[in-house]
This record gives structure tokens, sequence and C-alpha cells, in this order.
């Protein structure tokens, strides 16, 4: 990059204050600076926004993919119908990445060499996110992820990949030991997938448990293919007092009865991360015993007493029910805990390019810049999941998470963390890396 596009990009930059940032951020996407006449007449004259919207629309995250397209066209309709990002309405552009690594990084490379994308999004496995994000680095193509791997936070990854939607799987299990090790007990055994995701709940939970005066006493892994699981559960020792299970794909409702049959009346305590029953009815036959277990959830899926408007309001917009199923089909049970992060990191984007004055992809650089200067992202329509806190130095946010307990078949929510309670030290400062 020459001397006079370092000058400008610093001083397109320098223009972008916290504060500017954080007040498009609270005003959500309908918030403008132009009449919405003008704003509507400055977008049909110019090139759209493309967004490319790396889906899991095939494989073993296809059931998020089909709720994370859908909260991202909900997103996308509500910036249009507000003028758009700086006048120009937002397209996007979506690629199946199969749920594959090696199909990942095909995908990034459309989206930069055959799309002429602005910026990549929306990709949660972790294992496509490894294998996709240092493509995108080589592209110099912003890459804004919807995983909870800690695969960002870490260091591994670079500078233009980002997650500002959603907290890390780090974060979300040290905030949820303490209630883990005084309400249900310390002796734990973990059932988990065989790959990166599942790996990061061995390695991050053992810890925090440990830190609780707790102890592991079996680790399970179980391939994220595998369709049967009865033949994994008698390695679940005797004395455990506490089951933590987070499964993920198309066979999970297989896994959690299964679950069941093996305990039958006599359990121990169990707390899940609802990744085990993304997509599939908490009332579904089989999962009676369920009632009185507990469950992570980073969004409740259920609409709670002390709802507020921003959940209201993004719920209707995505089309979900009060218990979390599609408005048109009763059965089409969502990943509400999960999706979120597409709404808010969609809404990061624009306030990204807005902060940044975003023209084009010669401002990529002051994007990514804009949005490591966010801090604080308050409760709002644009993060309707709660407040939360973007650390610039590692790319990732901070945000609560939510503990539920399975009351009368709906999940109730009775515990909620604070920010802090999910903080580390700083493992990576990606703003010490050039573009």
């Amino acid at each position: 990059m020459s001397d006079k596009s370092n000058s400008k990009m610093k001083s397109q930059v320098s223009s972008t204050t916290r504060r500017g940032a954080l007040k498009t951020l609270a005003l959500g996407a309908g918030a403008a600076s132009l009449p919405m006449w003008a704003r509507y007449a400055q977008a049909s004259t110019s090139e759209p926004i493309k967004i490319g919207f790396q889906v899991h629309r095939t494989g073993i995250g296809a059931a998020y993919g089909r709720w994370y397209g859908r909260t991202t066209e909900a997103a996308v309709k509500l910036i249009n119908e507000g003028g758009g990002i700086n006048g120009r309405m937002v397209e996007i552009v979506a690629e199946d990445d199969g749920t594959d690594p090696k199909r990942g990084a095909e995908v990034v490379e459309k989206f930069a060499n055959q799309h002429g994308c602005d910026v990549g999004f929306g990709t949660l496995f972790s294992h496509v996110v490894i294998g996709s994000s240092p493509r995108a680095g080589e592209l110099k193509l912003p890459y804004f992820v919807v995983s909870e791997g800690h695969h960002v936070a870490s260091g591994m990854l670079n500078r233009y990949t980002l997650q500002p939607g959603i907290t890390d799987v780090k974060s979300q299990v040290q905030a949820m030991a303490p209630f883990v090790a005084e309400n249900l007990g310390k002796k734990v055994t973990m059932i988990f997938p065989d790959f990166a995701f599942g790996h990061d709940h061995r390695d991050f939970f053992t810890a925090a448990i440990e830190a609780q005066g707790g102890e592991v006493l079996e680790h399970i892994a179980i391939p994220p293919a595998e369709t049967s699981f009865t033949k994994y559960f008698p390695k679940i020792p005797r004395e455990t007092e506490v089951l933590y299970h987070v499964m993920v794909g198309p066979a999970v409702l297989t896994f959690v009865k299964e679950l069941g049959e093996f305990f039958g009346p006599s359990r121990p305590e169990i707390f899940g991360f609802i990744d085990s029953l993304e997509a599939v009815d908490i009332a579904s036959p089989g999962l009676e015993y369920l009632e009185g277990t507990y469950f992570w959830e980073g969004n409740p899926r259920n609409a709670q007493e002390d709802q507020s408007a921003h959940d209201k309001f993004y719920r209707e917009a995505v089309g979900v029910d009060a218990r979390g199923a599609s408005v048109n089909d009763p059965s089409d049970v969502s990943t509400y805990a999960h999706m979120f992060g597409c709404w808010e990191t969609m809404h990061v984007i624009k306030a990204g390019m807005e902060a940044a004055n975003y023209q084009g992809i010669g401002d990529r650089a002051a994007l990514i810049e804009a949005v490591e200067a966010m801090g604080e992202m308050p409760e709002s329509q644009a993060h309707p999941q709660g407040a939360k806190l973007f650390n610039g130095k590692t790319h990732q946010v901070f945000g609560h998470q939510y503990i539920s307990k399975v009351e009368d078949g709906a999940l109730k929510v009775v515990h909620k963390t604070s920010i802090e309670d999910g903080m580390y030290p700083d493992e990576v400062d990606y703003t010490t890396q050039g573009f």
C-alpha cells in the first residue's frame, strides 16, 4: 500500500470516533443522518454493498445454516428499509460451504474474486472458520464470523477475521462454571464432539471447573458424524455428579433420546449446551427426562416473563414465536441460541461501514479499524441479545450468558451471567498486525 493510500486510510479512521460507532449501534438499523428520501435516492443510483454469506446449507451444520439464512435476510431487509448503508442497498451473495473447511476456503475465494464482495460473513462451525480464514487474510477480505470457537481470540487467525456478534466458548464456560459447581456438583463427565469446537469445551471447561474446586472424571469425544451414541455412555463413571453434554449435527435428537434411555429414572444432574437441542422441540417424545435439567443458552429460546422490547422486535422480524419455533410452522424449531449473532453482526458491519465512511474495497482496512474501535455495544434493536463489550485487540466480543432450567417442558432462565464473568486476559493483539 502506498504512503498516499495509508494517509487516506488513517484520515478516514481518525474521523471514526468510538462515540460515533457506538451511536450508530445504539440507534439501530433505522438510524440515518440523511432524510429518508435522500438515502433512497442515493441508493437507487449506487452499486449495492455485497455481503458474501458463507452458509452451511448442507452438511452437519444445515439446521443452523437454514436459520442463519433467515436471520440474515431479516436483518438485511430491516437495514435496506432504513436506507441501507451509507445510502447504498445491501445485497447478500450466498454460497453453500457444505460445512466443509476445504469448500469454505473456496467460497471465500469466490466472494473476493468472482462476486466482488465487500466482506465475507456468517461462518459458524469452527473447523470451517479455521479452514477459511487464512484465505480471507490472503485476499484481504474482511471476514466476520458468527462462530463460538476460541480460534479468533486465541491469535490463531489474522487481522481480517473478526467475531463481533457472539461470544466464544472460553468465555461461556468460564462464566458458567461457578453455577455448575455451586448448584449441581463438582465431579463432572463431559460428552462433546471430536473437533475444534468440542475441544474448546473439553479444554476450557475442564480448567474452569478445576478453578472452582471440581474435576472432570472422564472426557468422552464423539465423532461429529456419529448417528448412534449408546455405545459411548458406559464410559460415564458411576461417581459422576454432573453430566456435561454438548452435541451438534443432524443426530442431536437421537443423542438426547438415547441418553435418557440409558439412564432411565436414575440420572446425575445434567448440564447441557442447547446445541444438543438446537432446532429440536424440547417437548419431543422421549425427552421427558430432561425436566429439571439445565442448559446454556446464548439467547433464551422461550420468551421470558421479563422479555425486552428489543427481543420482541427481533423475534417478530425473524418470524419466531414465543417458544422459539417458526410462526409459520410450529414443528420448525429455530437455532435461537446462536442465530442472533447474524443479526447483531450485520448491524456491526453497518455501524462500522458508516463510522468509516466506507465507499468500496479500498476502505476495507478503515472498516476493520472502525470495528476495532467500537468497545461497548449497548443493548438495543441492533443488539437484542443484550449489551456487549468488543475487544478490538482480540477481535472477540464478550456478552451475557443464560442458564435455563427445563420446567413444564419449557426453558426458564434461572441465571444470567455478567459480562465480566466471561472475560479473560488477552492472548493476542491483532491491531499490531499490518494490512
